[in-house]
């Protein structure tokens, strides 16, 4: 017997546009990388295939064992995936058995867009959403695409996946599906973990500190940091931000800051390594996480296991789970709040300490083998019958 309890091990194929070493990865693709070597772990076989990038082989088994295959683009990796695992299944073309054969399951991984499993699995599908991109379409795209965009997610999908099961990472998620019209019952929540920390303790800086972690792209929202940092420039004349992560919108994130006359208080440092993201999370006085959607809220977790609290916003999806709001962290409802919140904690060292020190505990709830193992218990039910 395994450690998910189950007798048999399994084939998981997980379908997502993206993997961690992708550089437009960020906390879906780690989600999948962690539940995929907790499955490897258990004695499952996991078989991984998202889209190519520079930084990735076509082919490999990265070091938790998970068999990765890239192909295709960010936009064909939908089609490449249909013909990859057709190719497996019938043995077409050399080694495709091999390859990828016939999964006992496939996690058909919706980011937005679906890889449509349904139509040529011929398995048990299971859809991963993280959350629902209701708010994300009309900041991403032009009014087509995002017309378009969403009617794939909320129509579209809803009646391809209905006889699926579904696992999301929050209850707000799980309340944005069934508000599609996905049968709650259908919806099992199977929240992100938090890795140990490994590194050394390590004391703030002298000086306030602010910390936005995650890939720069517009729903992420870091302008609100940038112009929270110039509001209070004036009465914090060390204030600094770190802008920590790499995306396609870093250059008009530059040029704001250059406008708001901040270039000097604001730090972009691109990719981190995870020594690197220890220490900043450890370092900073306070987290920032202005996005508009979190499907959790990874780093509020991350940050919280280093007794880093966070501000976020409350209709943000998923972040109203990773923290407790006025305990761990604070959640507020516009901008003007979100100010307003960072200038009084910044203030009141009493405050912050013991709001990092709940958001300590806090986190230590949330762990990868936790999360791994009610996984492991979604692939055995699923495939049970074969």
């Amino acid at each position: 017997m395994d450690r998910s309890g189950s007798t048999t091990a399994r084939h998981v194929l997980f379908l997502n546009w993206r993997d961690t070493s992708n550089p437009e990865g960020g906390g879906s693709e780690v989600y999948i990388e962690r539940i995929a070597a907790e499955l490897v772990a258990a004695g499952h076989r996991v078989t991984l295939l998202c889209a190519a990038h520079g930084r990735g082989a076509a082919e490999e088994t990265n070091a938790d064992g998970t068999r990765v295959l890239r192909r295709g683009s960010r936009h064909t990796v939908y089609a490449r995936a249909a013909l990859t695992y057709l190719a497996g299944r019938f043995g077409l073309g050399p080694l495709a058995r091999r390859r990828l054969g016939r999964p006992d399951l496939v996690v058909d991984v919706c980011n937005g867009v679906p890889f449509f499993a349904p139509l040529y699995a011929r398995r048990p599908v299971l859809a991963l959403v993280h959350h629902v991109h209701r708010e994300q379409w009309p900041v991403v795209f032009g009014p087509v695409m995002c017309r378009l965009g969403w009617w794939i997610e909320s129509r579209l999908a809803v009646r391809l996946y209905r006889r699926c099961r579904y696992v999301t990472v929050s209850e707000a998620s799980r309340a944005e599906l069934a508000e599609l019209g996905v049968d709650r019952e259908r919806i099992d929540v199977v929240p992100n973990g938090t890795p140990p920390v490994t590194g050394a303790p390590l004391p703030r800086t002298t000086h306030p500190s602010l910390l936005v972690l995650g890939r720069l792209v517009p729903h992420k929202r870091v302008e609100i940091a940038l112009r929270t940092v110039a509001e209070l420039s004036g009465e914090l004349p060390d204030l600094e931000l770190v802008v920590a992560g790499q995306g396609w919108w870093e250059q008009p994130l530059r040029e704001l800051s250059d406008s708001l006359g901040i270039a000097d208080r604001v730090r972009f440092t691109g990719f981190i390594s995870e020594e690197e993201k220890h220490e900043l999370l450890s370092s900073c006085w306070l987290a920032l996480t202005p996005s508009l959607k979190e499907g959790w809220g990874l780093t509020i977790v991350e940050a919280a296991a280093r007794c880093t609290p966070t501000i976020a916003f409350r209709y943000a999806g998923g972040v109203a789970e990773a923290m407790v709001d006025t305990q761990t962290g604070l959640l507020v409802d516009d901008e003007r709040e979100f100010t307003e919140r960072v200038r009084e904690l910044l203030a009141d060292d009493v405050r912050r300490k013991a709001m990092g020190e709940a958001a300590l505990a806090h986190a230590g709830r949330f762990t990868w083998a936790t999360t791994g193992a009610r996984f492991a218990q979604l692939v055995a039910g699923l495939t049970a019958a074969r």
